[in-house]
């Protein structure tokens, strides 16, 4: 079951480099002063960005986790 902890831990790290793009590009987007519904938008396409690093970081912690359970 090593294999199985190696791609869950490449899987997290990848999640994990997603969220910080989610935060570059926040803290990018407020910066810019722009107007709020631009901002809106912007902000909207980040959350659903950050929505999806965030599950594919679970679901790479869960590989690791089931790794080390039947390893």
């Amino acid at each position: 079951m090593g294999y199985l902890i190696w791609v869950g831990i490449i899987v997290s790290l990848i999640g994990l480099i997603g969220i910080f793009y989610c935060i570059a590009l926040a803290l990018k987007a407020k910066r810019a002063k722009l107007p709020d519904d631009e901002m809106r938008m912007r902000l909207r396409r980040v959350v659903m960005l950050n929505m999806g690093a965030l599950l594919f970081s679970m679901v790479g912690l869960m590989m690791v986790v089931a790794g080390i359970i039947l390893g």
